[in-house]
Protein backbone atom coordinates (compact mmCIF):
# COMPACT_ATOMS: atom_id res chain seq x y z
CA UNK A 1 0.00 0.00 0.00
CA UNK A 2 1.24 3.28 -0.61
CA UNK A 3 2.06 5.98 1.83
CA UNK A 4 0.94 9.02 0.83
CA UNK A 5 2.15 12.66 3.00
CA UNK A 6 -0.40 14.89 3.84
CA UNK A 7 0.36 17.96 2.09
CA UNK A 8 -0.39 20.81 4.24
CA UNK A 9 -1.39 24.28 3.24
CA UNK A 10 1.35 27.01 4.32
CA UNK A 11 -0.62 29.78 6.29
CA UNK A 12 1.56 32.92 6.17
CA UNK A 13 2.31 34.73 9.52
CA UNK A 14 0.75 38.21 10.02
CA UNK A 15 3.58 40.74 10.24
CA UNK A 16 2.11 41.92 13.64
CA UNK A 17 2.88 38.45 14.93
CA UNK A 18 6.78 39.64 15.07
CA UNK A 19 6.53 43.07 14.95
CA UNK A 20 5.03 43.35 18.17
CA UNK A 21 6.78 41.01 20.07
CA UNK A 22 9.98 42.79 18.76
CA UNK A 23 9.24 46.38 19.57
CA UNK A 24 8.12 44.63 23.39
CA UNK A 25 11.29 43.34 23.53
CA UNK A 26 13.42 46.66 22.51
CA UNK A 27 11.42 48.29 24.92
CA UNK A 28 11.83 46.77 27.91
CA UNK A 29 15.92 46.58 26.70
CA UNK A 30 15.71 50.11 26.53
CA UNK A 31 14.28 50.58 30.13
CA UNK A 32 16.19 48.14 31.40
CA UNK A 33 20.21 49.89 29.91
CA UNK A 34 18.28 53.29 31.19
CA UNK A 35 17.75 52.27 34.92
CA UNK A 36 21.14 50.42 35.13
CA UNK A 37 22.75 52.97 33.59
CA UNK A 38 22.57 55.55 36.69
CA UNK A 39 25.11 57.30 37.42
CA UNK A 40 24.31 59.96 40.30
CA UNK A 41 22.68 62.49 37.75
CA UNK A 42 18.77 63.28 38.20
CA UNK A 43 16.90 61.62 35.81
CA UNK A 44 16.69 63.25 32.59
CA UNK A 45 13.00 64.52 33.31
CA UNK A 46 13.57 65.34 36.98
CA UNK A 47 16.66 67.53 35.60
CA UNK A 48 14.66 69.37 32.90
CA UNK A 49 12.31 70.85 35.26
CA UNK A 50 14.82 71.87 38.00
CA UNK A 51 14.18 75.54 38.66
CA UNK A 52 16.81 77.69 37.75
CA UNK A 53 18.08 77.92 41.62
CA UNK A 54 18.87 74.23 41.96
CA UNK A 55 20.45 74.33 38.33
CA UNK A 56 22.72 77.65 39.89
CA UNK A 57 23.44 74.42 42.69
CA UNK A 58 24.09 71.31 40.25
CA UNK A 59 27.14 73.99 38.74
CA UNK A 60 28.70 74.17 41.76
CA UNK A 61 31.42 71.56 41.90
CA UNK A 62 32.04 72.54 45.90
CA UNK A 63 28.63 70.81 46.67
CA UNK A 64 28.60 67.44 46.21
CA UNK A 65 25.14 66.09 45.09
CA UNK A 66 23.59 62.86 46.48
CA UNK A 67 19.98 63.41 46.72
CA UNK A 68 17.05 61.45 48.36
CA UNK A 69 15.01 58.70 46.18
CA UNK A 70 11.42 60.50 46.58
CA UNK A 71 9.53 59.23 49.09
CA UNK A 72 6.74 59.99 51.34
CA UNK A 73 9.50 59.90 55.13
CA UNK A 74 12.21 62.07 53.57
CA UNK A 75 11.63 63.11 50.17
CA UNK A 76 8.39 64.35 49.03
CA UNK A 77 8.67 66.07 46.20
CA UNK A 78 6.64 68.94 47.67
CA UNK A 79 7.83 72.16 45.60
CA UNK A 80 9.45 74.77 47.59
CA UNK A 81 7.30 78.03 46.31
CA UNK A 82 9.70 80.15 48.66
CA UNK A 83 12.47 80.56 51.04
CA UNK A 84 12.44 83.01 52.95
CA UNK A 85 14.89 82.00 55.24
CA UNK A 86 17.33 79.39 55.95
CA UNK A 87 17.53 77.14 59.38
CA UNK A 88 20.86 75.82 60.52
CA UNK A 89 20.71 72.69 62.75
CA UNK A 90 23.33 70.22 64.43
CA UNK A 91 22.99 66.85 63.52
CA UNK A 92 22.44 65.42 66.64
CA UNK A 93 24.37 61.96 66.53
CA UNK A 94 27.81 63.44 67.54
CA UNK A 95 30.59 61.39 65.24
CA UNK A 96 28.79 60.49 62.93
CA UNK A 97 29.49 61.39 58.44
CA UNK A 98 27.46 63.37 56.44
CA UNK A 99 27.18 60.54 54.12
CA UNK A 100 26.46 58.29 56.98
CA UNK A 101 23.83 60.71 57.95
CA UNK A 102 22.32 61.21 53.89
CA UNK A 103 22.01 57.68 53.89
CA UNK A 104 19.76 57.56 57.14
CA UNK A 105 17.48 59.72 55.74
CA UNK A 106 17.51 57.43 52.57
CA UNK A 107 16.81 54.32 54.79
CA UNK A 108 13.47 56.09 56.38
CA UNK A 109 11.84 55.17 53.05
CA UNK A 110 11.85 51.39 53.79
CA UNK A 111 11.84 51.60 57.80
CA UNK A 112 9.05 54.56 57.82
CA UNK A 113 10.46 55.17 61.32
CA UNK A 114 9.55 58.94 61.34
CA UNK A 115 9.68 61.61 59.11
CA UNK A 116 13.50 63.82 58.57
CA UNK A 117 15.79 65.08 55.88
CA UNK A 118 17.44 68.20 55.22
CA UNK A 119 18.63 69.85 52.22
CA UNK A 120 22.37 69.88 53.24
CA UNK A 121 24.78 67.85 55.28
CA UNK A 122 27.91 69.39 56.00
CA UNK A 123 30.31 66.73 57.68
CA UNK A 124 33.46 67.27 60.10
CA UNK A 125 35.74 67.36 56.99
CA UNK A 126 33.77 70.57 55.69
CA UNK A 127 32.86 68.37 52.75
CA UNK A 128 28.79 69.48 51.44
CA UNK A 129 26.41 66.74 50.74
CA UNK A 130 23.11 67.96 49.23
CA UNK A 131 20.02 65.43 49.76
CA UNK A 132 17.22 67.25 48.66
CA UNK A 133 16.64 70.00 45.91
CA UNK A 134 16.65 73.87 46.85
CA UNK A 135 13.26 73.71 45.08
CA UNK A 136 11.75 71.14 47.52
CA UNK A 137 10.71 71.12 50.97
CA UNK A 138 13.07 69.14 53.20
CA UNK A 139 11.58 67.79 56.43
CA UNK A 140 13.91 69.52 59.43
CA UNK A 141 12.27 72.63 60.56
CA UNK A 142 8.90 71.46 61.33
CA UNK A 143 6.15 74.92 60.85
CA UNK A 144 9.26 76.30 58.49
CA UNK A 145 9.35 73.55 56.03
CA UNK A 146 7.49 75.43 53.57
CA UNK A 147 9.32 78.37 53.71
CA UNK A 148 13.34 77.37 54.84
CA UNK A 149 16.24 75.34 53.48
CA UNK A 150 17.57 73.49 55.96
CA UNK A 151 21.64 72.82 57.21
CA UNK A 152 22.45 70.27 59.30
CA UNK A 153 26.34 70.18 60.44
CA UNK A 154 27.78 67.28 61.67
CA UNK A 155 29.63 67.90 65.09
CA UNK A 156 32.32 65.79 67.00
CA UNK A 157 30.86 65.71 70.31
CA UNK A 158 28.38 66.67 72.48
CA UNK A 159 28.39 69.97 72.71
CA UNK A 160 27.42 70.08 69.05
CA UNK A 161 30.43 72.58 68.44
CA UNK A 162 31.19 72.40 65.12
CA UNK A 163 35.05 71.50 63.82
CA UNK A 164 36.72 74.65 61.90
CA UNK A 165 36.41 72.96 58.68
CA UNK A 166 32.74 72.43 59.02
CA UNK A 167 32.46 75.98 60.42
CA UNK A 168 33.55 77.48 57.22
CA UNK A 169 31.77 75.25 55.17
CA UNK A 170 28.80 76.45 57.20
CA UNK A 171 29.67 79.96 56.88
CA UNK A 172 30.43 79.60 52.76
CA UNK A 173 27.16 77.52 51.81
CA UNK A 174 24.99 79.70 54.20
CA UNK A 175 26.17 83.14 52.69
CA UNK A 176 26.01 81.90 49.15
CA UNK A 177 22.42 80.38 49.73
CA UNK A 178 21.82 83.97 50.94
CA UNK A 179 23.19 85.88 47.56
CA UNK A 180 21.35 82.91 45.70
CA UNK A 181 17.94 83.64 47.20
CA UNK A 182 18.47 87.15 47.97
CA UNK A 183 18.18 86.67 51.85
CA UNK A 184 20.30 88.87 54.23
CA UNK A 185 22.16 87.01 57.65
CA UNK A 186 19.20 88.21 59.80
CA UNK A 187 17.06 85.78 57.41
CA UNK A 188 19.06 82.70 58.84
CA UNK A 189 17.87 81.38 62.19
CA UNK A 190 18.67 78.27 64.72
CA UNK A 191 16.59 75.18 64.72
CA UNK A 192 15.98 76.49 68.33
CA UNK A 193 14.24 79.95 66.71
CA UNK A 194 11.60 77.81 64.83
CA UNK A 195 10.23 75.91 67.89
CA UNK A 196 12.37 76.19 71.02
CA UNK A 197 14.17 73.09 70.47
CA UNK A 198 18.02 73.04 71.53
CA UNK A 199 19.48 72.77 67.88
CA UNK A 200 22.26 73.89 67.16
CA UNK A 201 23.21 73.00 70.71
CA UNK A 202 26.07 74.72 71.02
CA UNK A 203 24.68 77.83 69.34
CA UNK A 204 21.81 77.66 71.56
CA UNK A 205 24.29 77.89 74.80
CA UNK A 206 26.67 79.82 73.48
CA UNK A 207 24.34 83.26 71.92
CA UNK A 208 27.32 85.10 71.14
CA UNK A 209 28.64 82.18 68.89
CA UNK A 210 25.75 82.77 67.35
CA UNK A 211 25.65 85.90 66.62
CA UNK A 212 29.47 85.21 65.40
CA UNK A 213 28.29 83.18 62.90
CA UNK A 214 25.80 85.69 61.28
CA UNK A 215 28.40 87.99 61.37
CA UNK A 216 30.82 86.07 59.88
CA UNK A 217 27.88 84.80 57.02
CA UNK A 218 27.47 88.64 56.31
CA UNK A 219 30.74 89.69 55.57
CA UNK A 220 30.93 86.30 53.00
CA UNK A 221 27.82 87.25 51.05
Amino acid sequence: MENKKTQRKKVPVPWYAIALPAIALGVIIFAFIFEAGGTGEPAGEEKHHRSQMQAEVDNQNWIIQELLPVNEFSRPGTKLETVNGIVIHNIGNPGTTAIQNRNYFANLAETHERHASSNFIICMDGTIIQCVPVDEIAYASNIRNADTLSIEVCHPDDTGKFTDESYAAAIRLTAWLCDLFGLTSDDVIRHYDVQGKECPRYFVENEEAWERFKEDVKRNH
